[in-house]
């Protein structure tokens, strides 16, 4: 223990001139071959007490100390060693190691050369500085920065200019991405590109995590991302400006990744993607057979999901492919598979706060109800368990260290300052724990695909209903299974000229039960509501003929509903922008499996 605290002291000593110290009980220096006891003593930090002071012993030592240099590094160095990191954490994760080979090195390569950071004749411009007053260690002292082609030493200039102007930084090249014009293009790296580039080499590989599960494991700590820095070599000192660039305080969005990964594949203008076959695993249709678990919800529900991606021609793997031709948009895997089931759920039960709840009830009456899948009953779980994750999810943000142990300095003069706050934040951090007697830190948590858990464990989130049958709410017509309910409706299908989403403006008018089910989707995927409602109406738009679909006038599309015999309601649906449900289907959704009227009445009068 005393050679850590006495290993920076190298003064010999001044009877026998040997350099061998130890700590005496009282906390000061003495030498080990002769015993002579010097003035010099150990620093203590205590932080056991609970009297919140902040003032601690210190070491009188000369007060100029020349700063360590580790090697001289550039910043896309410091993100290659934080891609290369948050890559072996997803191969310790069981990932395809050519995923990290294959993929994601000639792409991270691809960038370099394509921003013109590496492997080109003709860099990016580098900076240099050009100091007016230069003094002995003033921090004061005023700068003029100039940008020039080519890589002239930049290294060495900034290397011996930086300690005597305010500009202080680990990497040669920060200013170069401080720059205001730097910062408007497009070319430089980011924490969010990160993300950005692990997603597109993933979904490149075919690999089965998508975008929402790659941000979960980032929000849990599997991989490396708020904190990454840390990880770098003890070579490349990060300081100074270099937290503007590496220190991050959140995780970015679901659709901001998603549309920083569109921008990087239209900068790199990349070739298609692989195919996304129907057995691959981010293909919508093993994606909702893993979605339908995670939700309770019966397994014989999944044929359906199957059956509504074959009507509206989603099964073709073209459109679940990046195609700068054919489909030139990145899709968004796991919110098509939701949407995919929410759209089924509302083919079986209508989701219009009376159907799916008379449904319910009648499905209490037969004696087997136990094994006949109740959507009241399965609401009621559902909520119950949501409410639990929420709770936990918000215990976990709570309890989570954001700030770093390894702490960037913007500069020498806050850094007295931050080291005082972080002894008191130390300080507080303790008294706390002794008060509430919780345990330092998270709880190590494996790593998980699911949200819930169900059986019958003791921490499970409830009985599983996987097993229920839905034999109470099909029905056989001309020896075809069809769901009992004939009732559907949505929201205006017309795509908006502004093409922005006006989940806003309808969601007074949407029913309660539809809402909630958004809501369930957007906490497991961690996005907002309004991307879930999006996606649905987009499903519905390739369900109800595709007149809507291709965007043609409201008096053609109000003409081919008349002529194909819809209701006065269908057609009053398709020429009004804001209305929130229809209440009739068209011919070619009763082709799915909803019935009639009339059957629907026969049924009531047999009931009876």
């Amino acid at each position: 223990m005393d050679d850590e605290h006495t290993a920076e002291y190298t003064v010999p000593c001044a009877q026998c001139s040997a350099v061998d110290w130890g700590i005496s009980d009282e906390g000061r220096f003495y030498c080990r071959s002769c015993h002579n006891v010097i003035e010099r003593t150990r620093e203590v930090v205590d932080l056991s007490f609970l009297k919140l002071s902040s003032r601690v012993s210190t070491i009188r030592g000369p007060r100029k100390k020349q700063a360590e240099r580790g090697h001289v590094w550039m910043v896309c160095e410091g993100f290659q060693f934080i891609l290369k990191n948050q890559a072996d954490a997803l191969l310790e994760l069981g990932v395809s190691p050519q995923f990290k080979d294959d993929v994601l090195c000639p792409l991270w390569r691809c960038y370099l050369q394509k921003s013109r950071q590496a492997y080109t004749h003709d860099p990016v411009r580098s900076c240099k500085f050009r100091v007016r007053a230069v003094g002995s260690d003033s921090e004061s002292a005023s700068e003029a920065i100039s940008c020039t082609d080519g890589e002239s030493n930049p290294a060495s200039t900034a290397g011996s200019n930086t300690e005597n102007s305010g500009f202080w930084s680990g990497s040669s090249d920060t200013l170069t991405y401080l720059s205001a014009r730097k910062k408007r293009s497009q070319s430089l790296l980011s924490m969010k590109k990160t993300l950005a580039l692990i997603y597109l080499a993933l979904v490149w590989s075919r690999e089965a995590l998508t975008l929402s599960d790659l941000l979960r494991l980032v929000n849990e700590g599997h991989i490396p991302y708020l904190n990454a820095y840390e990880q770098l070599p003890e070579e490349m000192k990060v300081t100074g400006k270099d937290s503007l660039i590496f220190i991050v305080e959140t995780v970015p969005s679901h659709h901001a990744v998603h549309k920083e990964a569109e921008t990087i594949i239209q900068f790199l203008q990349l070739p298609a993607f692989p195919p996304v076959s129907r057995q691959t695993l981010l293909h919508p249709a093993l994606l909702s057979l893993r979605y339908l678990s995670d939700v309770n919800l019966p397994d014989e529900l999944h044929p359906w999901v199957c059956r509504l991606l074959e009507h509206t021609g989603m099964m073709d793997q073209t459109l679940h492919t990046f195609d700068p031709h054919n489909h030139p948009t990145l899709p968004r895997y796991d919110l098509q598979a939701a949407a995919l089931i929410i759209v089924t759920l509302k083919l079986f039960f209508c989701l219009d706060d009376m159907t799916e709840w008379h449904l319910s009830n009648d499905l209490g009456r037969p004696k087997d109800s136990g094994k006949v899948f109740n959507l009241r009953r399965w609401y009621k779980v559902m909520e119950a368990a949501l409410i639990q994750a929420q709770e936990r999810r918000d215990q976990n943000v709570s309890r989570k260290q954001w700030k770093s142990k390894k702490q960037i300095y913007p500069n020498k003069k806050e850094k007295c300052s931050m080291i005082k706050k972080k002894r008191i934040a130390e300080q507080v951090q303790l008294c706390f724990e002794k008060l509430t007697s919780c345990p330092s830190g998270l709880q190590d948590v494996g790593p998980s695909s699911f949200i819930f858990c169900w059986g019958d464990e003791e921490k499970s989130d409830g009985p599983s209903l996987h097993h229920m049958k839905l034999d109470e709410v099909v029905t056989r017509r001309c020896d075809f299974l069809t769901p009992l309910n004939d009732m559907y409706w949505h929201p205006a299908l017309r795509r908006c000229l502004c093409y922005n989403s006006h989940y806003k403006e309808v969601e007074a008018t949407l029913p309660r039960s539809f809402i909630w089910l958004l809501q369930l989707f957007a906490f497991m995927f961690d996005v907002k509501p309004f991307c879930l409602y999006e996606e649905v109406l987009s499903v519905e738009r390739r369900i109800f003929d595709t007149r809507l679909y291709r965007g043609k006038s409201k008096a053609d599309a109000g003409a081919s509903a008349e002529a194909a015999g819809a209701s006065p309601e269908a057609q009053a649906s398709l020429n009004t922008r804001t209305s929130p449900r229809m209440t009739r289907t068209s011919p070619r959704t009763a082709e799915v499996s909803l019935g009639t009227r009339a059957s629907r009445r026969k049924r009531q009068r047999s009931r009876s």
